[in-house]
């Protein structure tokens, strides 16, 4: 991991914990040519899934947020094992796909996902800027609130 990085994140009161092992039969991570792809990630803290529930049920927007940004230290976490502790090694993120366990009224699914967004710009700089898509979904894996998957471009 690159100084900077590592200073971004110890600024931010952040510490990548070891990346969770897949839950089923799938792998965290694929690399191909140049690319990483990072298979969805829950809200995990502590070996748990930290929030749980429906956006616009049980869930507000700030939790909703929190899990979101869980998601992205999760995600930070995979690429880390990834590259062999190296993230400066991530060119750009091209891309996150955000989905939010969502009641049919809730239409606020964007304002989750910029709970990742936010933290990953703020981490990686100019190279955290990235495509995404923000879905409301009926259900969840384990009842998580919300599950981001993510597409890197690497050096």
């Amino acid at each position: 991991m690159s100084d900077q990085i590592a200073a971004k994140l110890k600024e931010m009161g952040i510490t990548l914990p070891q990346a969770a092992a897949p839950a089923a039969n799938y792998v965290p991570y694929v690399i191909s040519g140049g690319l990483l792809y990072i298979s969805g990630q829950l809200p995990m803290e502590g070996g748990k899934v930290a929030v749980t529930g429906h956006l616009g049920k049980n869930v507000d927007v700030a939790a909703g947020q929190r899990a979101a940004e869980l998601c992205a230290i999760n995600i930070l976490a995979q690429a880390s094992a990834a590259l062999g502790g190296d993230l400066s090694r991530i060119k750009r993120v091209i891309k996150l796909n955000g989905f939010v366990a969502s009641a049919p009224e809730f239409v606020e699914q964007h304002l989750v996902i910029n709970g990742a967004s936010n933290l990953i710009a703020n981490v990686l700089g100019d190279a955290g800027k990235h495509a995404r898509a923000a879905v409301g979904m009926a259900a969840l894996p384990f009842n998580a609130a919300v599950e981001i998957d993510a597409i890197l471009e690497i050096a």
